[in-house]
């Protein structure tokens, strides 16, 4: 059985959102159908908190730093 990693929830709206603000070739328009593609994954899935993988590792890192 293949094990698969999980996608963070609205990723690819997160990332369309991202990259199109980005882009050389900037489009509001655009970019704003993606925050609203955003908006409305956000409100499906009930987010309430975005967070990079890289903060919560040292933030975890710290936790475990004071435990000691």
């Amino acid at each position: 059985m293949e094990s698969t990693t999980p996608r963070p929830v609205c990723a690819k709206e997160a990332l369309d959102l991202l990259n199109c603000a980005a882009d050389s070739d900037f489009d509001r328009e655009k970019c704003v159908r993606f925050l609203e593609a955003l908006r409305s994954c956000i409100q499906e899935k009930k987010v309430k908190k975005f967070s990079l993988a890289e903060q919560n590792r040292a933030e975890e890192d710290q936790i475990i730093k004071g435990k000691q």
